[in-house]
């Protein structure tokens, strides 16, 4: 295994646990700890996701670095195409929405519930079978 090859593993696996963890582990729970509001809970999770998002886009540079430097078989560098361009949909055209939405919120706004989140959960759970495909694959290289 390359040097690039390994960091591009280790990156793969650190990001696809970042995400699990943040994801569907961190932010629904934080609801159901005692004495966390909404408010509170939408102020952590607005800071959460935003380091969460720094950290993807620097993983996705480090990726991109390594698939261009390195020969990568298709069948890996599209997984990581696709991990990539749904962090660019969140990034682009949903984190905006929420960002809106929690900002009526916190601002005390009772209104409906946004869908945006369930478009942010479904493109979570396409990077992670993104990244978890590339990741093993990368290993079988």
């Amino acid at each position: 295994m390359s040097t690039g090859s390994a960091i591009a593993v280790a990156v793969t696996f650190i990001w696809l646990g970042m995400v699990l963890a943040i994801s569907f582990l961190e932010a629904p729970l934080k609801f159901r700890a005692p004495n966390v509001t909404l408010q509170v809970g939408l102020g952590i999770g607005r800071l959460v996701f935003r380091a969460l998002n720094t950290v993807e886009v620097a993983f996705a540079l480090v990726i991109v670095a390594v698939v261009a430097s390195d020969p990568t078989p298709p069948r890996i560098a599209v997984p990581f195409a696709v991990a990539i361009a749904a962090l660019g949909v969140q990034l682009i055209a949903v984190r905006p929405a929420l960002t809106r939405r929690s900002d009526q919120v916190l601002a005390g706004s009772e209104g409906p519930r946004s869908r945006a989140h369930y478009v942010y959960v479904g493109l979570e759970a396409v990077k992670t079978v993104a990244l978890l495909v590339a990741g093993i694959l990368l290993l079988t290289v």
